[in-house]
C-alpha cells in the first residue's frame, strides 16, 4: 500500500510539472500563488464539508483536489528556486517528530491525555515561533468565528479564561444590554463594536461548553436552507409563488416544514 501511495504521488507530480511545462496547459503555466488561493479555500472548505458530514467518496474527490493545489503551489515555488514538494513533505514530517515528543522519544509522557497533548503541541509551536507575537500562529485568514475560537483558545493555555461557561455567559449579556444603549442612543459605530462583542462572547460561550461555533453555524445554515426549501415546496403545492406569497402564508408553511 505505501509503494501504491508513493508511485501515485510522483505520478501526480509529475502531471502537475508537465502542465506547469512549456508544452503543457496555458492556464495552469499562467498561476500564481495569488490566482491560487480563492481556488485553495474553496477546496479546503469542501475538505471540511465532507469530512463533517462522513461522505468518503466525496471526501476522498475533495482530497484529490486539495493536494492538487498543495503541489501546484510547490512546482511553482520548484520553477522559482523556492522550495520543492520534497521540502514541503520533510518540513511537515520534522515539525511531526519535533511536536510529538510523546511518540518520538522515549520515557517522554507515553499516559499523557488528548488535552495534554494539544497543550504540549501549543507550547512547542509558540516556542517555534518566538518573535511573532503571541497569537501569531493563529492565520489573519480564518473565518471569524474559528479566529476567535483559536485566539480564545490560546488565552486560555495561559491562564487567561474564566473558570466555566457562567462567567462568560454573564459577559454575553452584558454585551446585550450594551448593544440594546447603543442602538436606543442612535450610535452605530458603537452598536456595530457591541455587537462584535456579542459574537466574540458567544464563541466564548460555545467553547467553554464543548461547542465548535463554526461548526454548528455550518449546520444552523445547512438546516435553514432545507427547511426553507420544503416551505417553498409546501406553496408550490397550493399554488402559491415564493415571492408572492404573504408573511403569513409563508409562517403557515414554515412550520408544516418542521
Amino acid at each position: 500500500m505505501a509503494d501504491d501511495a508513493m508511485a501515485a504521488f510522483r505520478e501526480l507530480l509529475q502531471t502537475v510539472r508537465r502542465l506547469r511545462g512549456p508544452d503543457g496547459c496555458p492556464w495552469d503555466r499562467e498561476q500564481t500563488p495569488a490566482t491560487l488561493r480563492p481556488f485553495l479555500l474553496e477546496e479546503a472548505f469542501e475538505v471540511a464539508d465532507a469530512a463533517e458530514r462522513q461522505d468518503w467518496m466525496h471526501l476522498r474527490d475533495e482530497l484529490g483536489d486539495l493536494l492538487l493545489h498543495v503541489l501546484m503551489l510547490s512546482v511553482i515555488a520548484e520553477e522559482s528556486g523556492e522550495f520543492t514538494a520534497a521540502d514541503v513533505m520533510q518540513g511537515i514530517n520534522g515539525k511531526l517528530v519535533r511536536r510529538h515528543p510523546h511518540v518520538f522519544r522515549p520515557g517522554v509522557g507515553e499516559h499523557m491525555s488528548p488535552g495534554q497533548v494539544e497543550q504540549q503541541w501549543e507550547t512547542i509551536k509558540s516556542r517555534e515561533r518566538e518573535g511573532k507575537g503571541f497569537f501569531g500562529a493563529i492565520p489573519a485568514i480564518l473565518p471569524a468565528l474559528q479566529c476567535a475560537w483559536r485566539i480564545q483558545q490560546r488565552a486560555a493555555d495561559v491562564g487567561f479564561d474564566w473558570p466555566d461557561f457562567t462567567g462568560a455567559w454573564d459577559k454575553l449579556l452584558e454585551e446585550m444590554e450594551e448593544f440594546r444603549e447603543a442602538m436606543d442612543g442612535g450610535d452605530p459605530e458603537g452598536t456595530r463594536r457591541e455587537l462584535g462583542d456579542i459574537l466574540f462572547s458567544i464563541v466564548n460561550v460555545s467553547r467553554l461548553v464543548g461547542i465548535e461555533p463554526e461548526l454548528e453555524l455550518r449546520t444552523a445554515n445547512r438546516r435553514f436552507v432545507e427547511r426553507f426549501e420544503r416551505m417553498r415546496t409546501i406553496l408550490a403545492d397550493d399554488g402559491v409563488e415564493l415571492g408572492k406569497a404573504t408573511l403569513d402564508l409563508m409562517e403557515r408553511a414554515w412550520q408544516s416544514a418542521k
